[in-house]
């Protein structure tokens, strides 16, 4: 009997150790360091040729200030042309449009005209490998093929607020709180009203790349972040929400980032993010107006830039929380630096491609690019 007694005395002495382990043990923390990489000057011309066969999404496309183009990982300019009027990039597609534009060129990185609008009748959108002409009221939209000419149009009942495109899906918001989905050919396969707030606008929207995620922050008084998704039906259903306090009356950031195993969110006071894996939202603070972060996130690290009085501007890198198999040992997400400087213009970019694999962080102020690989130890 006394055998058996020490026997269970010894299962609970283990039992409480193992407990203990998996509730009070806490991952070693990452130690992350930028490293510089270049610095180049926007105002002395270096520009590089590239062939068809070259690697275009290793190039970065940027603004700044007067200044746009596209950058490769060594700090060569690709393209670098000072602004003579409206611009929109994308990762392999440029453009330069009038104020009311009419005939609307599309060029490539080789800086050849690759598209010609006529009679463009609104501005150019270039998202996804596509091309999109917004009406010049902002309540229309036409996808524009590649001999230039329409391929599908829709009119909306009210000007749309924002955009986004993947997976051959486009997915619009607008002043009256209406989110809609289209398919490749423009037939709109799904349309949803988020309610709950007084004033229903759509102020930010983004899609996943596989487009089975969409994300929206709708509403004034109030206002609401909502996460969207596709069941086999075909049907988005909302899979989360959070009310965010006091909001914004302007377009705010949003985007999917780290292979779309989040999705971050612009909100008063900071920014959110929540984790699809783990269904788990995070709220980290912030001080300043965010103008810009980057759209990769890879590896769990998120960087952005903020505006504070007096010119000042700071670049911010973030950790999101460590996923681990057991559900006590998340660290929580932190802002583990922060590196002022002055400028009136910023620029941030990510480069996930090119053998980098989301390493290598572009910032801009002034009329400079300076380049970090981001090192984990």
């Amino acid at each position: 009997m006394a055998k058996k007694g020490k026997k269970l005395r010894v299962f609970i002495v283990f039992l409480i150790f193992v407990v203990y382990f998996f509730i009070a043990a806490r991952p070693i923390p990452r130690e992350v360091i930028l490293a510089p990489l270049w610095v180049s000057s926007l105002e002395i011309p270096q520009e590089t040729s590239y062939t068809q066969d070259a690697d275009f999404d290793s190039l970065l496309p940027f603004t700044l200030g007067s200044r746009f183009g596209y950058v490769d990982m060594s700090g060569q300019f690709a393209i670098n042309k000072i602004k003579s009027n409206e611009i929109y990039l994308s990762q392999d597609m440029w453009t330069e449009y009038s104020v009311q534009p009419y005939n609307i060129e599309i060029k490539n990185i080789q800086n050849e005209t690759v598209i010609n609008i006529n009679n463009a009748g609104g501005y150019p959108v270039l998202l996804d490998d596509r091309v999109f002409i917004l009406g010049s009221e902002q309540n229309s939209l036409a996808e524009i093929g590649e001999d230039g000419n329409i391929l599908w149009t829709y009119s909306f009942g009210a000007p749309i607020t924002c955009m986004d495109a993947a997976a051959g899906l486009t997915v619009t918001g607008s002043l009256d709180g209406f989110l809609e989905i289209f398919n490749s050919t423009g037939e709109r396969i799904f349309n949803f009203d988020p309610g709950g707030s007084r004033y229903t606008i759509i102020l930010g929207c983004a899609v996943s790349r596989d487009g089975v995620y969409i994300g929206i922050v709708s509403g004034i008084d109030q206002q609401r972040f909502l996460l969207l998704e596709r069941f086999g039906s075909g049907e988005y259903k909302v899979i989360y929400h959070e009310f965010l306090e006091s909001g914004f009356r302007r377009p705010v950031l949003i985007s999917f980032i780290d292979e779309d195993r989040r999705i971050v969110y612009e909100r008063a006071g900071g920014i959110g993010s929540y984790n699809i894996r783990s269904r788990r939202a995070v709220f980290i603070p912030l001080e300043g107006e965010i103008r810009a972060f980057d759209n990769s996130g890879d590896h769990g690290y998120l960087f952005l830039i903020t505006s504070h009085p007096m010119r000042g501007k700071k670049l911010i890198g973030i950790v999101f929380p460590q996923e681990r198999w057991w559900m006590f040992t998340r660290t929580a997400a932190s802002v583990f630096i922060r590196a002022s400087f002055r400028s009136d213009d910023v620029f941030l970019g990510r480069t996930r491609s090119g053998g980098h694999d989301g390493s290598v962080i572009t910032a801009g102020g002034g009329t400079a690019l300076i380049s970090f690989n981001l090192e984990e130890n």
